[in-house]
């Protein structure tokens, strides 16, 4: 028995013997039994020769991890709710500096610098969403969905929400998460109204016909998840206020560069991911997703969120950072909190403030007008290649259907031949919805060159050619 070590918890003879007592066994070899012989190391291991250095580690890992597939090794044009943005380097370079990464968290008023970043991120999203109640973020836009479904099912005392169909499935199935189990009692049921095949956007018909006194919120999203401008966004928010709903909707910040806010049409929340706002891609970890909404008591005292409030202190003319409404969340009340939140992606909040610092309101409407005249001259190429189409070409913003039907081959056929080219082709729509059979989602963004393009043209060309 080693003895025992003041930073090593339950090392303690005595506590490492209650352990066992407690779950009935008399040493702790019983727990792992079940485990075979040859999947066991002994205590006897040999050093072979090999790596002798982290800097030979280091090369070894890069080189073998360069030999996969990623949205860098590749020209990527993948979608369907992660894009591949530009990270400006003074994104990776501050929040890679130990004063920010490792105050990220601590106790609620334990960090100055930290607070004001995090004041910052919320007052520069709440200018683009036209907005003043910004939560800090949590994992993921559909995190953020979930959470802003329960705030509504909450102020309204009722237990139906209404979403389109073609939401992304991902997205869909983290709010049905969100919705909860109806034996579990406080669930929220899902009612769907389908889009039109024709517009792509959502049928008001359908939306009128599903409204009723039981429904607590009705959620859109624009662009949506096939990447169509939602045109009727005012008469959606008409239509769920007089059913006495609260309209939330779910956008990409990129598009508020050129686009009004949600908000301009009187939607309740907006929420939506900030992965576009100077985060990379990654595998395993969240994104970012926000939520925001009027400053209005209403709202605030239902964020299950954090949020950091700028005030005068005792002393004349200063100013401090705190945390505001600690107590409604999972931080301050526990399970009694509105939601639990759990240690979100903090950090991203950072990254985002200093992208959007960077950009101000004319660098984000450069951005939006770079992207949408990408997508859409990429799309009109496309477009122009035999049996293949694009669909509702006129309200995309940097998300596109194209359809390959008429191609008699499928998306899947079509993208292993692009990538043998170096190309990720789009999503793979096909089995998502009805009317997307032979689709796929294609995305262009700002990183996106002339020449990505027409490698892409040309290998499109040849592979439906066959």
């Amino acid at each position: 028995m080693s003895p025992s070590h003041p930073y090593m918890a339950n090392s303690a003879e005595g506590s490492r013997q209650a352990l066992l007592d407690a779950i009935g066994i008399s040493d702790a070899e019983e727990l792992f039994a079940q485990i075979p012989g040859d999947h066991r190391s002994d205590d006897h291991v040999a050093s072979v020769p090999g790596i002798r250095s982290e800097f030979e580690l280091r090369r070894m890992l890069e080189g073998r991890l360069r030999g996969g597939i990623s949205t860098d090794t590749h020209i990527s044009f993948l979608g369907g709710g992660y894009w591949k943005h530009h990270v400006p380097a003074l994104c990776d370079e501050i929040v890679g500096r130990p004063e920010i990464s490792t105050s990220v968290w601590g106790t609620p008023s334990s960090d100055h610098g930290r607070n004001q970043a995090w004041f910052e991120f919320a007052s520069e999203l709440g200018a683009l969403l036209d907005l003043e109640f910004v939560g800090l973020p949590v994992y993921s836009w559909g995190c953020a969905a979930g959470h802003a479904l329960r705030m509504a099912g909450r102020m309204t005392g009722r237990s139906v929400v209404v979403l389109p169909d073609n939401i992304d499935r991902e997205r869909r199935l983290v709010i049905e998460t969100y919705a909860g189990y109806r034996e579990l009692g406080g669930s929220l049921e899902i009612r769907e109204v389908p889009v039109d095949p024709a517009s792509g956007t959502v049928s008001l018909e359908a939306l009128h016909a599903a409204l009723g006194d039981d429904v607590a919120a009705v959620y859109v999203e624009t662009p949506n998840a096939w990447g169509v401008i939602e045109h009727d966004i005012a008469r959606i928010v008409d239509a769920a206020h007089a059913a006495g709903a609260e309209a939330i909707v779910g956008v990409d910040p990129i598009s508020l560069g050129g686009l009004a806010s949600p908000a301009a049409f009187g939607a309740d929340i907006v929420v939506g991911s900030i992965q576009p706002l100077g985060i990379h891609l990654n595998a395993g970890g969240g994104v970012g997703g926000f939520i925001a909404s009027r400053d209005e008591e209403r709202y605030a005292r239902q964020f299950p969120t954090l949020q950091v409030s700028i005030a005068p202190t005792i002393r004349e003319g200063e100013r401090a950072f705190g945390m505001t409404l600690f107590g409604q969340s999972s931080y301050g009340a526990r399970e009694l909190g509105n939601d639990w939140t759990g240690n979100s992606v903090y950090l991203w909040a950072v990254r985002a403030a200093i992208y959007l610092a960077l950009l101000g309101p004319s660098g984000m409407r450069e951005l939006a007008e770079t992207v949408a005249a990408n997508a859409r001259r990429t799309a009109q190429l496309i477009a122009e290649i035999p049996t293949v189409s694009v669909r509702y070409a006129d309200r995309i913003f940097k998300e596109f259907v194209v359809d390959f039907s008429d191609t008699g081959r499928t998306v899947a056929d079509i993208n292993a031949a692009l990538l043998e080219r170096g190309i990720l082709g789009g999503h793979d729509l096909t089995g998502s919805h009805p009317s997307l059979e032979g689709c796929a989602l294609y995305c262009v963004t700002e990183v996106i060159s002339e020449d990505d393009v027409r490698q892409l043209i040309s290998a499109l060309e040849e592979v439906v050619a066959r």
